[in-house]
């Protein structure tokens, strides 16, 4: 495979900081960047806690055999020092809040999903404004860390690594709708499929079934905030009806898809700064 650069992919890379190993005098700090084509950022760590979530758009940050899916709605705490890769297709407008290991308490041990309710980011949104009172400043970071919580679900799928399981991810990856089940996978392989369970189990914690289910909702997700239609998105992971795949989505992740829908677009002028770290 050509390396992302021969392939039109802004390919980035960052230091992989220890947690608190560069000090900052802020409690919360952040940037947004309105990227201009498809971007990877390679492992790398924060000596911050961070939040990631977008403007406008999807992306994805992978941790270990874990990817969460990152939406206007839907954003991932991560621990300072946490080893990550992200990526985001071109015209994805993310954002990313940095919080200083030496005022804030990690949100938890792990990488978490956020949900980013319309409070929380008109907060964080109001930290933007460099001329806000020191008191201000104060009472709203109280504010945000009062509100910020994980999130009750996740749009996340746990790949699983093994030779057994390899064409099974490779199939499910490039066609989430792939309609071949438990029987199917297991005469294909040549195992029972009391083995396959077993192995997807052990690995990701679900059957089979469950893991396609997580593989669909998340490139749903994916889908629904890049502004495709909801029939569109069905028909693409696999549902033979929008009100099918309604159903499924929201026993997954308790939401309708028109949740993760675009809203109007924010009139602002995407601003970076470039000391701080980002992704």
């Amino acid at each position: 495979m050509s390396p992302p650069a021969a392939r039109g992919v802004d390919s980035r890379a960052l230091p992989l900081y220890a947690a608190g190993a560069v000090p900052v005098s802020y409690v919360i700090d952040g940037m947004d960047e309105l990227v201009a084509r498809e971007t990877v950022w390679e492992p790398h760590a924060h000596p911050t806690h961070e939040l990631l979530w977008n403007l406008r758009g999807a992306s994805s940050v992978t941790v270990g055999d874990r990817t969460w899916a990152i939406t206007p709605t839907t954003g991932l705490w991560l621990p300072a020092g946490t080893v990550h890769t992200a990526r985001a297709p071109a015209g994805t407008w993310y954002r990313a809040a940095q919080f200083g290991v030496h005022a804030v308490r990690p949100l938890a041990d792990a990488p978490v999903g956020v949900e980013v309710t319309p409070l929380l980011a008109l907060l964080l949104e109001r930290l933007r404004d460099a001329a806000l009172a020191e008191d201000s400043r104060a009472l709203t970071e109280r504010m945000v860390l009062d509100v910020l919580e994980p999130a009750p679900r996740e749009v996340r799928v746990t790949t699983p690594g093994s030779a057994l399981l390899r064409p099974v991810v490779a199939a499910v990856e490039a066609d989430p709708g792939d309609p071949r089940a438990l029987a199917d996978w297991a005469a294909e392989l040549g195992v029972s499929a009391r083995t396959l369970t077993r192995a997807f189990r052990a690995e990701t914690g679900q059957s089979l079934g469950g893991w396609q289910a997580a593989v669909r909702v998340q490139r749903a997700v994916l889908l629904l905030a890049a502004g495709e239609r909801v029939e569109d998105v069905a028909d693409a992971v696999g549902y033979r009806s929008a009100s099918a795949f309604g159903a499924a989505f929201r026993r997954q992740t308790g939401r309708s898809p028109s949740r993760f829908q675009p809203a109007a677009a924010p009139v602002r002028v995407p601003i970076a700064t470039g000391d701080v770290p980002i992704a």
